[in-house]
């Protein structure tokens, strides 16, 4: 019976410095620079959008439509 209460508990042990190291390392570097997109800032209001998303005017990046007339009318 104490052998298999020392067995139990050295496997109980390594389960756990097991996962302790497993949610220790980092994610990998190449799930993350993969899936990357360029990031721009509205003009207007100043949040940063991915580039897909935001709208080109006037060598000037805009989060929305409703944006772009604000700007150019000098409006806050």
């Amino acid at each position: 019976m104490p052998r298999l209460l020392f067995w139990l508990a050295l496997i109980a042990v390594a389960v756990w410095c097991w996962r302790r190291l497993k949610a220790s390392r980092p994610a990998t570097p190449e799930a993350t620079s993969e899936h990357a997109e360029p990031m721009v800032r509205c003009a207007q209001c100043g949040i940063h959008l991915p580039q897909r998303h935001a709208l080109l005017s006037r060598q000037r990046w805009y989060c929305s439509q409703a944006h772009l007339p604000r700007d150019a009318a000098g409006e806050p």
